[in-house]
């Protein structure tokens, strides 16, 4: 349960530099469109037919960040309970905390763009937070290991 826990962790940091360079993509290709004298608006969106111009970035960005890390998340939440390991279950629920307001940020930007600031800035609390349950789970092991081979050299 400690590596799939570990995994998982790491799966949601991942997730989101994933996220990172997709929405780079999409305004860089945007911003290339533009300074070509195109014409970027709702309708090009919606036709995903601006092909070349990083369109793709904004629904990969979507996806991953609106179904893939949540349900991570919360798998990583239930395999803290069956775990059974010190904080994992604390870790877990604080890196779903912080996912659940990123999605929220996320949605809310199309009405309140200046919470596009804090949905930057949680995305790295979310890396970061994920980073840390997965190296602590790490350590974790590594302590039980040490224990598990000081209790057989004892046994012996």
């Amino acid at each position: 349960m400690r590596r799939l826990y570990s995994g998982l962790a790491w799966t949601v940091a991942g997730a989101v530099v994933i996220q990172a360079a997709a929405i780079a993509f999409a305004f860089g290709g945007m911003l290339n469109l533009i300074a070509e004298g195109g014409v970027v608006d709702k309708a090009l969106l919606e036709s995903f037919q601006a092909a070349g111009v990083g369109e793709v970035g904004f629904l990969i960005h979507g996806v991953v960040g609106g179904v893939l890390i949540p349900l991570i998340a919360v798998a990583l939440l239930i395999v803290s309970f069956l775990g059974r390991t010190r904080g994992a279950t604390l870790w877990a629920a604080i890196v779903l905390g912080l996912v659940v307001l990123q999605v929220t940020l996320g949605f809310s930007i199309t009405d309140m763009p200046y919470l596009g600031l804090i949905h930057g800035a949680n995305a790295l609390g979310v890396v970061a937070t994920a980073s840390y349950a997965a190296l602590r789970m790490r350590r974790r092991s590594e302590q039980a290991a040490r224990e598990e081979a000081t209790t057989d050299a004892v046994t012996a």
